[in-house]
């Protein structure tokens, strides 16, 4: 494939239009043209479509500038900082998080971030389902326990656990008998397994409230509804303060946030200072970590 004419391709697609493009590069609009129809030609595809003034790229124009365009960027930032001797962090940074990492942490750290860099546009979106990171544009991705991804590549910075945490005026149940329980699902069964000091134990739960969101099974359990199910992390200002109480730890996988980033892409320069700046947020990757941005956010409000 033509690299001169897909470089034409996604800045012509960027531009949305071919007299913008030569107008915003001194091109001439007519090899812009030349190059782009030898591309569909060369493909067999049209990747836009032409009608009166208007230039709209079809959808197999639009996959191929998804995948391509960043790739094109990369590579232009890879020979200018060979060429230069070096490369700063500039540019846009795109990174999708989950919402109770971006809520106790992600802020403080980004802030950090852009002011250490400030050529970079950082641009941080917080949602908890799995992205495509090449379609919807991620240069980063932070998940929790994410699933094998061949396309993708990472480190896991940061480890929890998760306790079984209760309001201390909150009775422990008979043996067998179930306790009001704040649940993410109300189909979340009803025992959970905890170690305790005393050995294993099934914890026999009745669940009285579904809430989606951590932070409000906290602060349910906080209230004394019930027991609930959370990460270390976000509780162990409230079990120091004696706010909660402890019942167990949950007999249940570590959580481990990665950052994630694809493969066959160059890591740039943005991405491998981002990957530092965690780094040293959380040097040891340990929940107390995170649990002391949780207390400063905490603070905050």
């Amino acid at each position: 494939m033509d690299l001169l004419a897909l470089s034409d391709f996604t800045l012509v697609a960027r531009h949305e239009g071919f007299g913008r493009a030569a107008r915003a590069t001194g091109r001439p609009k007519a090899t812009l043209s030349r190059r782009v129809a030898e591309l569909e030609a060369a493909l067999d595809l049209r990747l836009f479509e032409r009608g009166g003034r208007m230039l709209k790229l079809t959808e197999e124009g639009r996959a191929l500038y998804a995948r391509t365009s960043r790739l094109l960027q990369e590579m232009e930032e890879a020979t200018t900082a060979i060429a230069s001797g070096g490369e700063t962090p500039k540019g846009r940074l795109r990174i999708s998080a989950p919402l109770l990492f971006a809520q106790t942490a992600l802020g403080q750290i980004a802030a950090d971030f852009v002011k250490a860099y400030p050529d970079v546009r950082l641009e941080v979106t917080t949602e908890d389902r799995p992205v495509d990171m090449i379609e919807e544009g991620y240069d980063l991705v932070i998940r929790v326990n994410p699933a094998p991804d061949e396309s993708l590549v990472g480190r896991a910075f940061l480890r929890d656990r998760l306790v079984i945490v209760a309001h201390p005026d909150l009775r422990r149940p008979e043996e067998g008998a179930a306790v009001p329980a704040i649940v993410r699902s109300m189909a979340d069964g009803s025992a959970w397994s905890m170690k305790t000091s005393g050995g294993p134990e099934s914890l026999a739960i009745e669940p009285v409230m579904g809430l989606s969101s951590l932070v409000m099974v906290r602060d349910a359990v906080r209230a004394g509804v019930g027991v609930g199910r959370l990460p270390v992390s976000l509780v162990s200002h409230d079990l120091a303060d004696g706010a909660l109480v402890q019942w167990g730890e949950a007999d249940a996988p570590e959580i481990a946030l990665w950052a994630l980033y694809p493969s066959r892409r160059l890591l740039s320069a943005r991405v491998s200072a981002f990957l530092e700046s965690l780094k040293q947020a959380f040097p040891r990757g340990v929940p107390e970590e995170l649990a002391a941005y949780a207390g400063r956010a905490l603070q905050a409000v």
